[in-house]
């Protein structure tokens, strides 16, 4: 008759406790050192947006003075999303066109102009007196210690980069009195 060894705990392969517990300790650890990197690339990226939805903006209303607003530009955001009749869309989409302002990436974006006595009707229906010389785009950050870069452009199609928002203080054309020429 012949003995039957039973298997040890010796003879037996693979992970202890202790190997488990290290790998999810390092793994802990280096997802912990890249989330800062990851923070930053991500404000980059939404400030990269802010800058991109700005030129948007400032496109779109150079094409509504020249094409639509006989010189003159829109007050409000709405008015560049109302289509002209001969044409197939808006100057700007409708996500942009909402209202007074917008939440895009990351920004809050808001534009105003102030409106011209004398100013003509425009070619997309928009009534005479509501055509304006000049207008303020600005973009604040909804997360401001994360990303505190704030942008603001007017009708002379610059865009300036500052750490405090351009409301209140950015003219409808000239120089920004604050910030950097970042376009």
């Amino acid at each position: 008759m012949a003995l039957i060894k039973s298997p040890s705990l010796e003879s037996q392969s693979g992970f202890t406790l202790i190997d488990l517990l290290f790998t999810c300790s390092l793994i802990g650890l280096v997802s912990t050192l890249a989330i800062p990197g990851l923070m930053r690339a991500r404000g980059v990226a939404q400030s990269a947006s802010a800058i991109g939805t700005l030129r948007v903006i400032n496109s779109a209303q150079l094409s509504f003075a020249v094409t639509c607003g006989s010189g003159f530009y829109s007050a409000d955001l709405p008015t560049l999303g109302i289509k002209p009749p001969a044409s197939y869309q808006a100057f700007l989409p409708p996500e942009m066109t909402t209202g007074a302002s917008f939440i895009k990436q990351g920004y809050n974006f808001s534009m105003v102009g102030s409106s011209f006595t004398g100013a003509p009707g425009t070619c997309n229906g928009v009534g005479s007196d509501f055509g304006a010389p000049g207008y303020v785009a600005i973009a604040d950050p909804l997360d401001q210690p994360g990303n505190p870069h704030f942008y603001g452009t007017n009708a002379d199609g610059t865009i300036y980069e500052d750490t405090s928002t351009f409301s209140g203080v950015m003219p409808e054309s000239g120089p920004a009195p604050k910030g950097v020429a970042i376009h």
